[in-house]
């Protein structure tokens, strides 16, 4: 056989042997996501998902709820307020993205960090339409700090069994397909 053959053989096995294993470590945990692309591109998978814990909010109505609430259900955990100008630009497409999940069995949040509370969400939301987030507060940046949020807006993908499996810091279009196609990827049971 001609070094020239063998080469290209080499190089074949080698490419079939890296798409076996790029096969096979897809459905680990830390592969669980498809490659972020377009609206989400900016999307990062986490190298070695952990356990989310220590993340607590307060609902409209002043009660205590915490992530554990939503066990076994996997959860889009947005960090918003409404002086961040990133933030209100893609709230209405996380608002969008709520209805849209809803038949998925996935969650979607968003914990403000307003310090006016309820009452500046409140209006918040009433004036810019939306309607299918509930109100939610982050007081004293407690949940943020637990999952180490260091800049708004950021979101964090949560699986039905409590991981990080990755998260996007900055705004996006929520409501896109390529978003879509990325958050039922990282939360489809393979």
């Amino acid at each position: 056989m001609k070094p020239r053959a063998v080469q290209f053989i080499a190089i074949g096995v080698i490419a079939a042997l890296g798409a076996t294993i790029s096969f096979y470590w897809g459905d680990t945990q830390t592969g669980k996501c498809p490659s972020p692309s377009g609206a989400v591109a900016a999307f990062q998978p986490a190298a070695d998902p952990a356990k989310v814990s220590g993340v607590e909010f307060t609902d409209f109505k002043g009660g205590k709820r915490a992530l554990s609430d939503y066990a076994g259900k996997a959860v889009v955990l947005n960090f918003w307020a409404t002086w961040c100008a990133p933030c209100v630009r893609e709230m209405p497409a996380l608002d969008r993205l709520r209805a849209a999940l809803e038949t998925d069995g996935i969650e979607v949040l968003a914990l403000s960090s307003d310090r006016g509370g309820v009452a500046v969400v409140e209006k918040f939301f009433s004036a810019n339409g939306i309607e299918n987030l509930p109100i939610t507060l982050d007081e004293g940046l407690r949940s943020a700090r637990a999952l180490g949020v260091r800049g708004l807006p950021t979101t964090v993908l949560i699986d039905a069994d409590g991981y990080d499996v990755g998260r996007l810091v900055g705004a996006a279009e929520w409501d896109s397909q390529d978003a879509l196609t990325l958050i039922r990827g990282c939360f489809s049971k393979k």
